[in-house]
């Protein structure tokens, strides 16, 4: 199966709120973040068949990752609840995320694990 299916580099936005355990809003921090994405098309068909219902096998293909790897990024843009910009200590904020690796064509519905 042949398809356009490739891991390209992209930005997001990323906008994380923090709260004390009171539940009350102590800052948001944000950020342009440069991440992998899974971009692209694959080869699917569709060709008579004897042995299913509908009298057609279809092959749906899917352009995704193979896993998912996790890093941090820092957001360095943070706020108080008032909208101050914040200096120090508390100006940045690590988050856990995941992103795509090594995007592949996969069969439409199957894990890709």
């Amino acid at each position: 199966m042949s398809g356009t299916c490739e891991t390209l580099p992209s930005t997001i936005h990323i906008t994380k709120e923090e709260y004390t355990d009171g539940g009350i809003l102590s800052r948001t921090c944000e950020g342009d973040v440069g991440v992998a994405k899974c971009e692209g098309s694959c080869s699917s068909q569709v060709q008579p068949s004897v042995v299913h219902p509908s009298g057609f096998l279809k092959e749906c293909m899917c352009c995704r990752e193979s896993f998912l790897r996790e890093r941090v990024v820092t957001l360095t843009h943070c706020y108080d609840p008032n909208g101050n910009r914040l200096t120090g200590k508390s100006s940045s904020l690590d988050v856990k995320m995941r992103e795509p690796a090594d995007c592949k064509c996969f069969r439409c519905g199957d894990s890709s694990e």
